[in-house]
């Protein structure tokens, strides 16, 4: 016999879609432990609702009348700091919308493109209800990260990894990744020889458009990657969405880009795991590995490998995580050399290097 209620998770959905708003609760109402308590028809109303529902997530369109998403989410981080879960579409213009979005204190993203078919369906309504939940069960930290100052990166100590030199640094995340990614990148020098590969969970007309973002942003220069091109020194590479990218090796000292579909059946695309693989093998005993937010555990066979090749590990702790998930399976494998809060990823990445 039940002797208690259960707290359900409050969501607001606000979009100018009468169609996307249906679409959207009966989603995350197949959840019984998710409820809908309003819905609004644009980012006025959503503001509105926001202050007055004081919702656990909310959803938000982007393109609205009266008052866009980026307008409403600025607006309610600034009035009463809620998470939100931007939806957006699948677009270059969506994508650069969405990464506003993020600066402006949204939480994450997922995309609009709800109904290409039953199987795409039924994944994005898994990841929404997925984020939703995560957001949500870490509602008052996740605030606390959302509206804080982006705090000074931690300068680099030059002891406790006295070690081979790191070759290659191969970064993993999926969700909160785009701000954590930001932050860690930006907060590199502009003298790093060592080149980057990236993977995080992106669609595939994101990665470009973030790749872009990030180049204009960071002091080392950042480009998503293209098949065949070569490892350059101090170079960032993005891997592409809908794809998987692999480093090659050339001769004893050129390494290339290989990009392909394969796996086929590969739950991620990009995927850490394929990435990280691919540089422990290329740069055994040289290679670093980098786990960042994110849910699942993508990138723990990876972290394993570059581990195993006698190479450097690195974690993002719990307390600055969005949903720690992808860390904690690598921290819980005993595959971090170091735990560490976002704000000294950088510095760590330069004192293992």
């Amino acid at each position: 016999m039940l002797t208690g209620t259960i707290h359900k998770i409050r969501v607001l959905i606000v979009d100018d879609s009468a169609f996307m708003r249906k679409v959207i609760k009966r989603m995350v109402e197949t959840d019984p432990e998710i409820e809908v308590v309003g819905t609004a028809r644009d980012g006025a109303e959503g503001v509105q609702m926001a202050l007055s529902l004081s919702p656990d997530v909310i959803t938000m369109d982007i393109e609205m009348p009266r008052m866009h998403g980026l307008e409403a989410t600025e607006y309610i981080m600034e009035k009463q700091p809620t998470p939100i879960i931007m939806v957006s579409s699948i677009t270059k213009e969506g994508a650069h919308a969405t990464f506003e979005a993020l600066d402006k204190g949204a939480a994450d993203y997922i995309s609009k493109n709800l109904v290409s078919s039953s199987v795409d369906m039924f994944k994005i309504q898994d990841e929404l209800i997925g984020k939703i939940r995560a957001v949500a069960r870490k509602k008052s930290r996740l605030i606390g990260l959302l509206t804080q100052k982006k705090p000074a990166a931690a300068p680099p100590i030059r002891k406790g990894f006295a070690t081979q030199k790191v070759a290659f640094v191969a970064i993993g995340a999926s969700t909160g990744g785009p701000k954590a990614l930001q932050q860690v990148l930006t907060s590199l020098p502009a003298d790093l020889s060592t080149p980057f590969l990236v993977a995080v969970h992106m669609p595939g007309a994101f990665t470009g458009a973030f790749a872009e973002r990030l180049n204009t942003l960071c002091k080392l220069p950042v480009k998503e990657a293209e098949a065949g091109e070569p490892i350059r020194p101090g170079q960032i590479l993005l891997s592409p969405g809908g794809f998987q990218t692999r480093v090659r090796k050339k001769s004893l000292t050129d390494f290339y880009i290989d990009i392909n579909s394969d796996p086929a059946d590969s739950l991620y695309k990009p995927s850490v795991d394929v990435c990280m693989r691919s540089v422990a093998e290329c740069y055994p005993g040289r290679s670093m590995g980098v786990i960042l937010t994110g849910m699942g555990h993508d990138g723990l066979e990876g972290m394993r490998l570059i581990k195993e090749k006698g190479g450097k590990t690195l974690a993002q702790s719990e307390e600055t995580c969005t949903v720690y998930g992808m860390p904690k399976a690598v921290v819980e494998a005993g595959l971090a050399d170091k735990v560490v809060p976002l704000g000294n990823i950088a510095g760590e990445i330069i004192n293992m290097i």
